[in-house]
């Protein structure tokens, strides 16, 4: 019902906006408004009402008060005409007017205090509203996107337009409005009091409009443009922060900090530009405007005076055409927010309105009754739409019955995995059809669908929830006894019921708390929980350890009885039993038949099959490792049992946040000092405007003319020396705000890349929670420094200024003035702490929403595969309510504030004048001096309400620069930044662990290693063997130094590594994972990432990758070495990544070489070829090996089995084998597989 509501409001809304269709900008603007609902129209509507209503409170005061100066001045004329005052009869008659009108100034007051405060409350309402609703939108938008979308947009780049973009949206749909609106209502009513009062004035006064309105609009279409790219330029740099921040683990290995922070700050410099740009723009623009404004001062002064004989008739048309005239200028800097959000807007309803042709939201499609599971691929041709020159499918044709099982062999990128995408829809095929029962899948309901597919990929995607949680997401309804059932059937029990919370425990982002193995089981009781009518598995027992593969394989069997079963997988022991085995060669199934059938043909199938036979026979010994222990990035995730702490953000002095902009002194000395001029231009005008009203009541025809040229001309240099100085404001502030956003972005993710891995296994560091902080938090701080000091400045500078005059002309009256500030200030203040409160809870919050959106769009193949796309939306949905709701109960106290510091004036006018008129009465003062103190301390006033609406501004911005100064003054205990330590010049490579314990800082009450003590000498291999979670991965980390050990110690040529630099440690170890992570950008650049100490040849880039087999790959693609590999090696095989992860590590030369499961993802083919060249690279190096695959550590000088976090025992192979123990179990339980 909700969704319909929305889609009938969106429709009304597009309709009522159709006249406005040729006018593009005004049609852009509107649009900004498409997501309301009616009652939020009305609600909108209304508060227009009583913005316009507020501004046209002024214009009408400026009548009230043309009459009562009118009176004044006959007095003044009747004062010097005479030469002496009737004093009592002045005494009776103006306390009478005075009060007459003090109590109309009461009355527009508490006008002013009811719609202000309806104004603002309204449209922030609306706003929260509509915000909340687009973010949806927009994030429902991008979960229901095609994959060919994400493949050709970065990751990063959605995150920072999920945060960024929509709250400048926010801005432009909130209280700048109405405000604006209040202020345009006031021009309105202005001219329309002048045309009825005056009409010749106010046509004289008219004549400069266009000059302003051109100004304004002209301002208006270049700050958006500016503003696009700008955000634009960020999304980029955000795209690289996040790439950086998911593959942490990689960085820190290959000391790529540097690398990846000169990469940031490249991708900064354009965002800098157009920052700064977009300063002077503005600046440039509200120069021009106060010029045309004073300028029109001039002429408006000079004409009037001529029109002298009707002197109540011209002040009150002057006053009211120029508080109407002057309010276009005030009202021009809400016209920012707007031309931004439009800007903003523009990309994020692009990407809503995006067409999508396969959408998992669709209703359109067959959804039939029940599904036998016959599928067929006809003649199918596919090229990826990235990389369109690339042909992967060229007329592959496959028949898969129902309740068969085929499997699919091939070298890797012959186009297996893209074969199974075909069938769940990521993609469609360019050429050819996939039938399910005889259907095309394209006309079937894409959901439907893939709710009857279950799919266990390669590298299995755990959510950041509990073990429970992410096996339901397999099937919602599941019941915990279907959990425990899957669980057992997976293999899975064992492990869980060890773990203090069982299945209550959480698996951290991206399941980094669990090893791989862990991981896959709990991938594979995922799948099975879902009893699907088609299983797809991915290569699904590639992570398992030798003794739970046989039995998960076991399960998998079972599982595929009465299936329709699709299974790829490298090791061809598991598929023997397959109905159908399909040979793939050069996109085409080439071969097809039994395992006896393709053995007796001597085809793909059997070289491949032999070649892994005589591999095995060859390697009679085998060697085991365990699997890659996803611990390594083990920390990373939350523990459900630590609680989110509150970020507690101390309140940092403003002497401190300037310092950050100190090396920019000469430009905020520069821009203090023109704010410093500028601050005078307001009292200056002041005098002027007091000093006119006294020729009303001047005699002499010619001294009149001389007085008013002279005043005019005095108008119109203050209007040039406004222009420059608002100029000089916008160049310098805007200059040295950019440089502030551009290094403190730089810092903070300086800060961040310093942190150690442990900082960033808590999930209050989540790589959405960073990367949030990164896109808002420094941006904001400029609104603390520069340009908010500016206005300190301007405002100090008036108000000096006008006391000074103010006590020289009339010091009772000032003192009355005076009295009335603080409740003029206060207002501002009360206004400013209501926001304040707010700041970091919003922030906070949104952080919550960030962290989901990110976690779901980074793995949003899984969410997809899974049809949860719903589940992770309504979580996104959820995290909105807390900020929503914070917002709803902020907008009435933001309307009230604001009203009160709207309606205070009118209250202040209303005694200043009652009070004026009493002095004049009783000849303390002249009207004139009256009229002088009280304009130049109002001009003061309306430039300290210019900056005290920018209090959220400033609150938000303080907030932020306590969250950035808390993380750049946080010093890790492992720091890759600190030079201390030795750096020995002959390393050797002797690596030895004494008894060393450890547990993960997220789970401290689970122990890993338990006194551990293995050694291995220069040039030696040792290989560690055992079961998944025994803590093989964590010593690799541990000698990595992305952890220190809890006790005992880990030495390299017998120093602690502790001793060690850390830089020089890491640069000596060369690491290749089990799920290897490549960064996007080019082959070439990829594999120069493996030494970042120096630039690596491309003779050497060449060289690494004919090691790792991969080099006659790289020459078959268009771009070659230049073919870049899309976000996380997305544009590549698995067996692909792996070889250049591998090409990584070898250029490095490393003295110490790691193998976490390093040749896990490849085919038999090319196994056998890098397995060679990981021998040859292991000559003359010390190398530590982790392998499931026993077979490829035979020759290991030395075997250690771990369990239970110590050495059970160790050994050749030979020796283990004839021991009979654990290591003898292993082989024994892995040659039963094969």
């Amino acid at each position: 019902d909700e969704k319909r509501q929305d889609e009938k409001a969106e429709k009304l809304m597009l309709y009522l906006l159709h006249p406005f269709r040729k006018h593009g900008t005004w049609l852009l603007l509107w649009l900004q408004f498409r997501y309301a609902t009616c009652p939020e129209v009305f609600m909108m509507l209304t508060g227009l009402l009583c913005s316009a209503i507020h501004g046209a409170a002024l214009p009408i005061m400026c009548v009230v008060f043309g009459r009562m100066t009118d009176s004044f001045v006959q007095s003044g004329q009747q004062l010097n005409f005479t030469g002496m005052a009737p004093v009592a009869a002045q005494v009776h008659i103006k306390p009478t007017l005075a009060c007459k009108y003090a109590y109309y100034f009461v009355g527009i007051g508490f006008g002013v205090l009811l719609f202000g405060t309806l104004q603002v409350m309204l449209f922030v309402l609306t706003a929260t509203k509509q915000t909340m609703r687009i973010r949806e939108k927009y994030f429902h938008a991008i979960l229901h996107q095609q994959m060919a979308w994400f493949d050709t947009h970065p990751i990063g780049q959605l995150s920072t337009r999920l945060s960024d973009d929509i709250n400048t949206i926010n801005d432009g749909l909130g209280d700048k409005i109405c405000i604006f609106v209040q202020f345009f209502c006031r021009f309105l009513t202005g001219i329309i009091i002048g045309f009825v009062f005056g009409w010749k004035l106010t046509l004289v006064i008219l004549a400069v409009s266009p000059l302003l309105a051109g100004s304004a609009a002209v301002w208006s279409k270049i700050l958006a443009t500016l503003t696009s790219k700008e955000l634009s330029a960020y999304a980029k740099a955000g795209a690289v922060a996040e790439e950086v921040l998911v593959a942490i683990r990689t960085v820190v290995a290959f000391n790529g900090q540097q690398k990846a922070l000169q990469k940031y700050e490249t991708n900064l410099v354009d965002a800098k530009n157009f920052g700064v740009k977009k300063a002077i723009t503005t600046n440039v623009s509200l120069g021009l405007t106060q010029f045309f404004l004073f300028g029109t001062y001039a002429l408006a002064f000079w004409y009037g005076t001529k029109l002298s004989f009707l002197k109540i008739v011209c002040l009150q048309v002057f006053y009211a055409v120029m508080i109407g005239s002057l309010s276009l200028g005030q009202g021009a800097p809400n016209l920012e927010s707007i031309a931004k959000a439009r800007g903003a807007a523009y990309s994020i309803y692009n990407t809503i309105d995006t067409p999508r042709p396969i959408d998992s939201s669709s209703k359109e499609g067959l959804k039939p009754d029940s599904v036998k599971g016959d599928i067929e691929f006809k003649n199918i041709y596919f090229k990826y739409p990235s990389r369109k020159d690339v042909k992967i499918l060229q007329g592959m044709s496959l028949k898969v019955s129902h309740g068969k099982t085929v499997a699919l062999v091939g070298a890797s990128g012959c186009g297996k995995s893209t074969t199974i995408q075909l069938l769940q829809r990521f993609y469609d095929p360019d050429a050819g059809e996939v039938t399910l029962d005889g259907r095309d899948v394209r006309t079937l309901n894409v959901r439907w669908l893939r709710e009857n597919m279950g799919i266990v990929s390669q590298e299995p995607i755990l959510f950041g929830t509990t073990i429970a949680e992410n096996i339901r997401y397999g099937r919602e309804d599941a019941t915990d006894e279907d959990i425990e059932r899957a669980v057992r059937e997976a293999n899975a029990y064992d492990f869980i019921s060890k773990l203090p919370d069982k299945l209550n425990t959480m698996v951290g982002e991206r399941g980094a708390q669990l090893s791989g193995g862990q991981k896959q089981r709990i991938a594979i009781a995922r799948a099975l929980v879902k009893n699907p009518k088609i299983l797809l598995l991915d290569e699904a027992t590639s992570a398992l350890d030798t003794q739970s593969e046989s039995i998960v394989q076991a399960a998998l069997d079972k599982a595929r009885a009465g299936r329709t079963t699709i299974v790829i997988a490298h090791r061809l022991s598991t598929i023997r039993s397959a109905d159908v085995i399909a040979g793939f060669q050069e996109g085409r199934v080439v071969e097809q038949g039994t395992h006896k059938e393709l053995m007796i043909k001597k085809g793909i199938y059997y070289s491949l099959v032999m070649q892994q036979v005589l591999q095995q026979l060859s390697h009679k010994g085998l060697t085991c490792t365990g699997r890659k222990s996803k611990k390594k990035i083990k920390k990373r995730s939350k523990d459900k049992k630590v609680q989110c702490e509150k970020e507690m953000v101390p309140d940092v002095p403003f002497g401190r946040i300037l310092a950050l902009n100190k090396t920019e002194w000469p430009y905020l000395v520069v821009g203090t000092v023109a704010s410093l001029v500028g601050g005078a231009v307001y009292p200056c005008v002041a005098i002027l405007f007091s000093k006119i009203i006294g020729v009303f009541s001047e005699h002499d025809p010619e001294v009149k003319r001389q007085k008013t040229l002279m005043f005019s001309l005095l108008f119109l240099v203050i209007g040039v020396v406004s222009f420059f100085t608002n100029f000089l404001q916008g160049y310098m502030f805007g200059k040295s705000g950019e440089i502030l956003t551009m290094r403190m972005r730089s810092q903070a993710f300086k800060a961040i890349l310093r942190q150690d891995i442990g900082w960033f296994d808590d999930h209050n560091n989540a790589v959405g929670v960073l990367t949030t902080k990164l896109a808002t938090d420094a941006s904001l701080v400029k609104g603390v420094t520069g340009s908010r000091l500016g206005l300190a400045t301007n405002t100090l500078c008036a108000l000096g200024i006008a006391v000074i005059v103010a006590f020289i002309y009339c010091w009772q009256l000032t003192l009355l003035i005076l009295a009335c500030v603080p409740l003029l200030t206060g207002a501002h203040y009360v206004q400013m702490r209501a926001m304040r409160g707010h700041a970091f809870k919003d922030s906070s919050a949104l952080e919550m929403s960030g962290k989901i959106s990110t976690e779901t769009v980074e793995n949003i193949r899984t969410v997809v595969a899974l049809t949860k796309e719903d589940v992770f939306f309504g979580k996104f949905k959820e995290s909105l309510r807390k900020p929503y709701r914070s917002a709803l109960c902020k907008a009435p106290i933001y309307g009230i504030t604001f009203a009160f510091s709207q309606a205070i004036p009118y209250f202040v006018n209303a005694s200043i004048f009652r009070f004026g008129s009493w002095l004049i009465a009783h000849c303390y003062t002249e009207f004139e001096n009256v009229y002088l103190v009280f304009s130049v301390i109002v001009f003061s006033a309306m430039s300290v309400g210019q900056s005290s609406s920018l209090a959220p501004d400033f609150a938000k911005a303080k907030a932020a620069a306590g969250r950035i100064l808390n993380l750049l003054a946080k010093i890790p205990v492992i720091d890759i930044y600190s030079e201390a330590g030795a750096k020995p010049t002959n390393f050797v490579g002797d690596i030895e662990f004494r008894d060393v314990h450890f547990s993960y800082p997220t789970r401290p009450n689970v122990k890993i290693l338990q006194g551990l003590n293995v050694s291995v000498a220069q040039g030696q291999t040792l290989a560690l063997v055992g079961g998944s979670g025994c803590g093989k991965s964590t010593s690799i980390q541990l000698l990595e130094r992305f952890y220190n050990p809890a006790s005992g110690q880990v030495f390299a040529d017998r120093a602690d590594t502790l001793s060690l630099n850390l830089a020089w440690l890491r640069s000596q170890l060369g690491l290749v994972s089990q799920e290897p992570i490549l960064f996007d950008c080019s082959i070439a650049e990829n594999i120069q990432y493996g030494d970042n100490s120096r630039v690596v040849s491309q003779q050497e880039v060449e060289e690494a990758a004919r090691n790792a087999n991969i080099h006659d790959f790289i020459l078959n693609l268009p771009e070659k070495y230049s073919t870049r590999v899309g976000d996380k090696g997305t544009q590549l095989s698995g067996g692909q990544k792996q070889r250049i992860a591998i090409a990584r590590a070898l250029v490095r030369k490393p003295k110490v070489l790691l193998l976490d499961e390093a040749t896990s993802a490849l085919d038999t083919e090319s196994e056998k070829i890098v397995q060679k060249a990981l021998d040859a690279a292991r000559q003359g190096r010390t190398c530590i090996v982790i392998a499931h695959r026993l077979t490829t550590i035979q020759n290991a000088d030395i075997i250690a089995v771990i369990q239970n976090g110590q050495v059970a025992e160790q050994g050749t192979h030979s020796q283990l084998m004839a021991k009979q123990g654990v290591y003898y179990a292993l082989v024994n339980a892995q040659q039963g597989t094969m």
